[in-house]
């Protein structure tokens, strides 16, 4: 059997003050009700210092079934942004269903040339995925324009959203690894261990149906990778499910550590009959040694703490810590 070479990780070029970042519809149509929430994302970049407009496609009332526009469309309007020099970043306005759609219209030479941070969770977790795959891109699964900067940080306490702004900040502009990302009172140690490798991960979902596609994630660039997941929705039957397709495919076996985001509206979840997120994992995994940290405050559920694809990280899990070892971007030009 053949295995592919690991490609060298493709940094984004750091932003700098007065840079161009771009707000797109990437996936779901942006309802009325959601127009202030980039209108207070635009805030929040510009108060980070960087200049700040929206794509053509993210506007009211614009929609094709459950998407902005058709995927061709948005894949279009992505890689006009890929393409564009004075395009700095993009953040994507929301989730939705629509990504799967245009994996194969993507312009992949044109982030080879021109790397650029794409921030989002959700369905963009399947984006980050293949970007990665297919060109060695750190995805920045972070937060999204409408639920995250616009929705979930405006009701944070002030506290808090100065810190993630600090964080996000020091994040896109900073060459230096930011190290311990801050620990929230509802981290668990799921099974003690320490462990040190890339970031890999997304919503789970995602993650699995990824697998089904010609630009998964080659296997072996699991090994020794630390394997961040959320979930949102379904069943706790489902999250199972998902787990086992892991175990079944083989990257249970090769991953060195497990990092498991808040869960968020998921049916049937313990205590009493029904297990926890922590049993399910643990079931799945058997008697792996694997360390895990559950309920980290990424996905979902609340504000995120980035994630950046195919970062070094170090886990210790009964220590309830998680640092970014080395840096996301590179440095200017």
């Amino acid at each position: 059997m053949t295995t592919s070479a690991p490609l060298p990780l493709l940094r984004p070029r750091a932003l700098e003050p007065g840079d161009l970042v771009v707000i797109a519809a990437l996936s779901g149509p942006l309802p009325a009700a959601y127009e202030p929430n980039v209108e207070r994302t635009v805030a929040v970049f510009e108060r980070m210092g960087f200049r700040v407009r929206r794509a053509p496609l993210l506007e009211v009332g614009r929609e094709r079934w459950w998407s902005a526009a058709a995927p061709a469309e948005i894949a279009a309007e992505l890689n006009g942004l890929l393409r564009d020099p004075g395009v700095r970043a993009i953040v994507a306005s929301d989730g939705g269903q629509t990504v799967l759609g245009y994996l194969d219209l993507i312009d992949f030479e044109a982030v080879r040339a021109d790397p650029k941070p794409i921030l989002g969770y959700s369905d963009l977790s399947l984006l980050h995925l293949v970007l990665h795959a297919r060109t060695g891109l750190v995805g920045f699964h972070a937060d999204l324009a409408v639920p995250g900067f616009g929705g979930n940080w405006q009701a944070a306490p002030p506290a808090r959203r100065s810190q993630l702004e600090g964080l996000y900040r020091a994040l896109l502009t900073g060459t230096e690894p930011l190290g311990p990302l801050p620990t929230g009172p509802a981290w668990e140690c799921w099974r003690p261990g320490r462990a040190e490798g890339p970031l890999i991960g997304g919503v789970i979902n995602r993650l699995v149906l990824s697998r089904a596609t010609p630009f998964a994630l080659p296997l072996e660039r699991f090994d020794g990778a630390i394997l961040f997941w959320e979930e949102m929705g379904g069943l706790a039957s489902y999250v199972w499910s998902y787990l086992q397709v892991l175990r079944h495919s083989g990257v249970l076996d090769r991953i060195a550590g497990m990092v498991v985001g808040v869960p968020h509206e998921i049916g049937g979840l313990g205590p009493g009959s029904s297990p926890t997120l922590a049993e399910i994992v643990l079931d799945v995994l058997g008697d792996r040694d694997v360390p895990v940290l559950g309920n980290v405050d990424f996905g979902h559920a609340g504000p995120n703490l980035p994630m950046p694809i195919g970062l070094r990280a170090g886990l210790d899990a009964r220590a309830r810590t998680l640092s970014l070892l080395e840096p996301a971007v590179a440095p200017p030009s």
